[in-house]
C-alpha cells in the first residue's frame, strides 16, 4: 500500500510536467512559424519601397543620357572636320559671268537668272555628282557587263529655259564635265498646259542631225553656258554643299543637345 502510494504522487507530478513541456513546444513551433512567415513578407515590402524610391524611369533616362552624350561628341568631331575642311572664301564669280546667282539657303538646287535680247533665261543649277579618284581605280578594277559607262569625272546637271514672253519655252536637260557640256534633252513646252498633260518632247538628241546638235549647243553657248561659266558654278556648288552640310550637322547638334 505504501508502495502504490509513493508510485501515485510521482505519476502525478510527472505528468503535469509532461503536458506543460509539450504545450511549451507548440508554442515555439508556433512562434518560429509565424516569425519565418512573416519574413518574407518583410522581404517583399522593401523591395516594393525600393522600386517606388528608384523608378524604372530613372535607369532609362540614365541609359538616354549616356547615349545622347556619347551621339553629341561624335557630332561635335564631325563639326569640327567639316569647318577645318571647309575653304576660307569662297571662289568670287569671274568678271564675264553673265548671269545673276540665287542661292535660298536649306535648298539643294541654285537658279540662274539672265536677260539676253528680249528673252529671259533661267538655269537650274544642281548638287554635282562628285567622282574621286578612288572610285576611279575601283572602276578599272571592277568588270561591267552593263553597256551604261560609268562618269570618270565629276559632273554637273544642269536645266536650261529659254522663254520669249508668254510663248511657249525651249527646256535643255545638260551635263557639264571640266571641259564640255553635254546636251542631253531637248523639249519645248508650253507653260499653259497642265502638268497632268504629256506633252511630246521630241526624240533624243544623240538621234538628231550633227549639224543640228553643233548648232543648238552653239545657241546656248552664246547665251552664257559655257565651260567657264559651269566650271565656276562646279566649285560654287561644292562649297554650298559644304555649307548646307555643316548647317545640317549643327541642326542635329541643337536637336540632340535639347
Amino acid at each position: 500500500m505504501a508502495l502504490g502510494s509513493v508510485l501515485r504522487k510521482a505519476t502525478s507530478r510527472v505528468v503535469p510536467l509532461v503536458v506543460r513541456a509539450a504545450a511549451g513546444s507548440q508554442r515555439c513551433l508556433h512562434y518560429t512559424h509565424v516569425c519565418s512567415s512573416a519574413l518574407p513578407a518583410v522581404g517583399r515590402s522593401s523591395g516594393f519601397l525600393l522600386r517606388r524610391s528608384f523608378p524604372a524611369s530613372l535607369f532609362s533616362y540614365s541609359t538616354k543620357a549616356k547615349s545622347d552624350e556619347a551621339l553629341l561628341k561624335v557630332i561635335e568631331s564631325e563639326i569640327t572636320c567639316a569647318v577645318e575642311s571647309q575653304e576660307e572664301q569662297a571662289e568670287d564669280a569671274p568678271p564675264e559671268f553673265p548671269f545673276k546667282i540665287e542661292d535660298q539657303p536649306g535648298q539643294r538646287i541654285v537658279t540662274l537668272h539672265r536677260e539676253y535680247q528680249g528673252e529671259e533665261i533661267t538655269v537650274e543649277v544642281h548638287m554635282p555628282d562628285m567622282v574621286t579618284g578612288e572610285e576611279d581605280e575601283r572602276n578599272e578594277d571592277e568588270e561591267d557587263d552593263d553597256e551604261t559607262e560609268t562618269p570618270s569625272s565629276s559632273s554637273l546637271p544642269l536645266v536650261v529655259r529659254v522663254a520669249k514672253g508668254k510663248k511657249p519655252v525651249l527646256e535643255f536637260g545638260c551635263t557639264a564635265y571640266a571641259d564640255e557640256i553635254a546636251i542631253d534633252s531637248l523639249s519645248v513646252k508650253d507653260p499653259e498646259d497642265s502638268e497632268d498633260q504629256i506633252a511630246y518632247e521630241g526624240p533624243d538628241f544623240g538621234d538628231l542631225d550633227e549639224n543640228l546638235q553643233k548648232a543648238f549647243h552653239k545657241y546656248l553657248e552664246i547665251r552664257g553656258i559655257r565651260p567657264s561659266t559651269t566650271n565656276f558654278l562646279h566649285g560654287y556648288m561644292v562649297d554650298k554643299d559644304a555649307r548646307e552640310y555643316l548647317t545640317w550637322l549643327k541642326n542635329l547638334q541643337k536637336f540632340v543637345h535639347a
